[in-house]
């Protein structure tokens, strides 16, 4: 077994326990911020922060995977002043977040406008994993990419691949967010097979959102894992729905390829607080401790089941082996 890159430094694998395999600790509109006052302040948000991850650690869960890469305004100085007051590992990423355009800093920055023909995406990417990210020497143990109802857009799909190419240098695992109603799993999965992913380092993010027993297995049949990971957003699918869905695939003998989360974080400035509350009151980083583990339960799946799904899947993806 090898190691596992956090924020703060390489861990063993078999240290990680239970992992919440997609979450946030900030999510920010950096330019947004910059101009005009939207109401993050640091001080009181990293504070909030130590709070809500010291209570998800006394609720059982000692790593989470934080894939708040550039796009979503990821601030690893933030993160790592709050990974260091809590005694839960923190693993970040590297990567891009859009569904659709790259900003245009990088139309003319692609591998055919380079001499080297290296797109900087991979540059980029690569930098994070070899120098740290954001200046500060903390190394990402995952990498992320996105694609949503809009499909392989040209710039979509340039993250994507850039994302294969710096999995297959580094070994790294990759995680992706997905628009499960339209099946965007398998665009991407067919991009990484082109790419020589191994699609058994591969999570396919937000798959809990559908209920499609065929959309899923064929997911798992290639040997991806499945993000369940969206519990508490009601609003897209209902819990009840969510755990009817990973209670099936677990009576089907696929607990070992799937991994829950909730997507959820410490700070968001996408909604309006109130809104955000009212919609949806679930969406917070302790109800699969204390809300869906105890029905899974009561649905039949086991207590080794759910350790697959907590410990032994994520613990499997993320082992880095050699280099870290």
């Amino acid at each position: 077994m090898g190691k596992v890159m956090t924020v703060r430094g390489p861990v063993e694998a078999s240290a990680l326990g239970r992992t919440l395999m997609h979450e946030h600790v900030f999510i920010r509109t950096f330019e947004i911020e910059r101009n005009w006052p939207t109401g993050w302040a640091r001080a009181a948000a990293v504070a909030d922060a130590v709070k809500r991850l010291r209570e998800l650690k006394d609720a059982g869960i000692d790593t989470i995977v934080d894939l708040t890469v550039p796009g979503l305004g990821r601030d690893t100085e933030a993160v790592l002043e709050v990974a260091e007051q809590v005694d839960l590992h923190v693993v970040m990423a590297t990567g891009y977040y859009t569904y659709y355009h790259l900003p245009h800093y990088f139309d003319y920055r692609g591998a055919a406008f380079r001499p080297d023909g290296v797109d900087i995406l991979d540059e980029f990417f690569r930098g994070d994993v070899d120098g740290g990210l954001d200046g500060t020497g903390a190394r990402p143990g995952i990498l992320k990419c996105a694609t949503d109802e809009a499909g392989l857009t040209p710039d979509v799909e340039r993250i994507l691949r850039a994302v294969a190419r710096v999995h297959r240098a580094t070994g790294l695992p990759i995680s992706t967010h997905t628009h499960a109603a339209t099946r965007r799993g398998l665009d991407q999965q067919r991009v990484f097979a082109e790419e020589g992913v191994d699609l058994s380092r591969v999570v396919i993010g937000h798959s809990g959102d559908s209920t499609d027993l065929g959309y899923l297995e064929e997911l798992l049949a290639a040997g991806s894992t499945l993000g369940m990971d969206r519990f508490g957003v009601d609003v897209l699918c209902p819990t009840e729905r969510r755990i009817d869905t990973v209670a099936a695939l677990c009576e089907r003998g696929w607990a070992g390829q799937l991994v829950l989360s909730h997507d959820t974080n410490c700070h968001i400035d996408w909604f309006p607080d109130d809104l955000l509350a009212a919609a949806t009151p679930n969406w917070h980083f302790l109800h699969i401790s204390h809300d869906v583990l105890p029905v899974l339960r009561e649905r039949g799946v086991t207590e080794e089941q759910i350790d697959q799904m907590l410990v032994g899947a994520p613990r499997r993806i993320l082992d880095h082996g050699p280099g870290y």
